[in-house]
């Protein structure tokens, strides 16, 4: 499905019995629907499962398997799949097209619903809610797609006929042009939010809203800003750190502390389970960790590399990172692969129950303390990197320089999050990923190197296809 089709399709949406369970779609007629409360919080579930479906492995591939994170260990992997790990992505790549796809899908039900809420006798606060949980995830798709593509086509207006979307400028808008819109929603969501404190923190929050704010900061390089925010989501109290990490990436990490905004998944319904379990763990048919033993696929599990850069005795380790895999003869064998949002409950490809967490508080006091450094504020930013550092039973950190810091604060959230999908968001906004990368591929005898233009992704060529004028990202 390509952005102009997407674009034009009305929304189709499911019923449902409860907000987290996305039900298969059919169509619904827009003539006789957005008529109560329950109307609208089924379309929001529209929003919702997209973003859920984005988060089902296939943004991963472009933000950790892209990295010195994660390889594949799949003797048959696609081409697509070995484009990433290969760093040599073409404008083919049904990834990337499935990433952009994914992303306006979001952006247009996230449009309807807004003129829809508008253009609605709904009653507050539910009208305010809403509008405000759309706007932070339409930022969210935005921010996603920025950070990939750079320029980007700006759609913020509903469709009603294939005809509009067609005369609509699909032409590519500057990046600032973007994150201006990211910011303006972001800060309009953050007020209409500010009574809504009793949601799932499946859905958006101020505290959700305030950190992907910081985010964008941070990445723009506006210190200041991010600091300001981000400490503001420190100071709501609202989060800690989860006492146990590892609780973080096992059955029931549900409205956790430290959570600020998960992605449910869930086991045995069909269509609503994720697929970590599978492409996380190796590609055995003799191995013995799930129930039916059934097979990993290795399509992105953690490099010798990374299991490398755990300082001795961190306890993330265990929690993120297996060394050997057990067999059906009841031996072991040698075997890196990933733990996190494994479900080694289930026995079917597809159905793992595990929720992916979108946004935690150990990265907004790493973010905090990043801008701290950049500000200058190394000793107050020690504070914050070393409480994230005291959960996993590791010496705090002093009498550090500012570069010192950022390389630092670089590990710490390599480890921190692998496979969480941040090594190439992080790599990118420092400016590290090339030096990083071509490292690691030279240290390991390889054959490739991270070029200047790919540090943006290739537009889809389906979408060029379709409107040349679209323009591709140079040196693709």
């Amino acid at each position: 499905m390509k952005i102009y089709l997407s674009l034009a399709v009305l929304l189709v949406l499911s019923a449902c019995d409860d907000f987290l369970n996305v039900q298969p779609e059919f169509r619904v007629s827009e003539d006789n629907f957005y008529e109560n409360e329950n109307d609208f919080e089924t379309a929001l579930i529209g929003v919702y499962a997209t973003t859920q479906q984005l988060h089902n492995v296939t943004l991963l591939y472009l933000t950790e398997l892209s990295t010195d994170n994660a390889e594949i260990q799949w003797t048959s992997p696609t081409s697509s799949e070995m484009e990433f790990d290969e760093s040599n992505v073409t404008s083919i790549n049904t990834l990337v097209n499935s990433v952009w796809n994914v992303s306006y899908t979001a952006i247009s039900r996230a449009n309807n619903l807004l003129t829809r809420l508008e253009d609605s006798s709904l009653g507050e606060p539910a009208n305010s809610q809403f509008r405000g949980e759309v706007l932070f995830l339409r930022a969210y798709h935005y921010f996603n797609l920025v950070r990939l593509f750079g320029d980007l086509p700006v759609v913020t207006d509903p469709f009603r006929s294939p005809d509009e979307v067609l005369s609509y400028d699909m032409s590519r808008q500057s990046a600032e042009t973007i994150y201006q819109i990211i910011i303006s929603d972001l800060t309009t969501a953050e007020d209409l939010l500010a009574n809504t404190d009793d949601l799932s923190k499946s859905r958006a929050s101020v505290g959700a809203v305030k950190t992907l704010l910081g985010k964008v900061h941070l990445t723009r390089q506006n210190h200041a800003e991010a600091a300001e925010v981000l400490k503001e989501v420190i100071d709501q109290g609202t989060y800690a750190l989860q006492p146990d990490y590892q609780t973080l990436f096992t059955n029931g990490n549900t409205e956790l502390l430290e959570t600020i905004f998960e992605i449910k998944y869930l086991s045995g319904n069909l269509g609503e389970g994720n697929s970590f379990s599978s492409v996380f763990t190796p590609p055995r048919f003799d191995m013995a960790i799930f129930p039916g033993n059934m097979q990993g696929s290795g399509r992105i599990v953690p490099t010798a590399d990374v299991a490398e850069s755990y300082e001795a005795g961190d306890l993330r380790r265990s929690a993120s990172i297996e060394d050997s895999v057990l067999l059906v003869d009841g031996t072991f064998a040698e075997n890196i692969y990933g733990l996190k949002f494994v479900d080694f409950t289930t026995g079917l490809v597809g159905d793992g129950g595990i929720n992916f967490i979108a946004l935690r508080y150990a990265d907004v006091l790493l973010m905090y303390a990043e801008a701290l450094n950049e500000l200058g504020s190394t000793n107050e930013a020690l504070t914050y990197l070393n409480e994230v550092r005291d959960r996993s039973e590791l010496e705090q950190i002093a009498g550090v320089n500012q570069e010192e810091f950022r390389r630092i604060v670089e590990n710490e959230r390599r480890v921190e999050f692998v496979s969480e999908g941040h090594r190439w968001f992080d790599l990118i906004r420092t400016g590290r990923a090339q030096t990083v990368m071509n490292a690691y591929f030279a240290d390991r005898g390889l054959n490739f190197t991270l070029e200047d233009h790919e540090l943006l992704m290739p537009i889809p060529q389906d979408e060029i296809d379709i409107d040349p004028n679209l323009a591709q990202n140079i040196g693709y």
